[in-house]
């Protein structure tokens, strides 16, 4: 399929926030690959074991991304933000289920030496992450937004100063300054 121009994209996107269904189906082939990026960009940071794999990642954005009906779409690179916060909202729902699961809550019963080989440390790692997020963005919800944009997203500084409508520059001494927060958010 022909690389569709950003602009055709975004008309595209604009059609589909209109309610035209067509646009929608035209558009999803045209940013799947922009999908699996984004999906295989989270699960860089997953275990090699992690359940939920790039396809099936994609699919559960695509799904809840499919009834957004108030976005208002401004671009592609708007369309990639949101479908990276909900990336980010399914791995993290992923980890709070499995942290659950493991305290008993509607597992079935393991035997403890399969338990004990199972990594839970980077399920726990996510939750905490999206804790220290989540707290960043009760003192600086911009800076958080660019945290997700960039760590989870993927997205270059330039796109994230775009989805953000700020200057490159702004978004990185804002980058700079929330990976120096968390940081120290979490190591406490």
């Amino acid at each position: 399929m022909a690389a569709q121009s950003p602009q055709e994209i975004t008309q595209l996107l604009i059609a589909w926030s209109k309610g035209d269904e067509k646009a929608l189906a035209t558009l999803m082939p045209l940013i799947y690959q922009d999908l699996r990026r984004l999906a295989s960009h989270y699960l860089r940071h997953e275990n090699a074991g992690h359940t939920l794999q790039t396809t099936a990642l994609v699919h559960e954005a695509y799904l809840r991304l499919a009834c957004q009906k108030e976005v208002r779409w401004q671009n592609r690179v708007h369309f990639l933000a949101v479908a990276a916060q909900m990336m980010r909202r399914i791995l993290v729902d992923h980890a709070r289920a499995r942290r659950f699961a493991k305290r008993g809550g509607g597992a079935q019963q393991v035997p403890i030496d399969e338990v004990m080989e199972m990594p839970d440390e980077q399920a726990a790692e996510l939750v905490a992450l999206d804790d220290a997020l989540n707290a960043l963005a009760k003192f600086d919800e911009r800076e958080s937004k660019i945290v997700e944009l960039r760590f989870f997203g993927g997205l270059s500084i330039e796109e994230t100063a775009e989805a953000l409508g700020l200057s490159p520059g702004t978004v990185m001494r804002e980058w700079t300054f929330a990976k120096a927060w968390l940081k120290r958010e979490l190591v406490r």
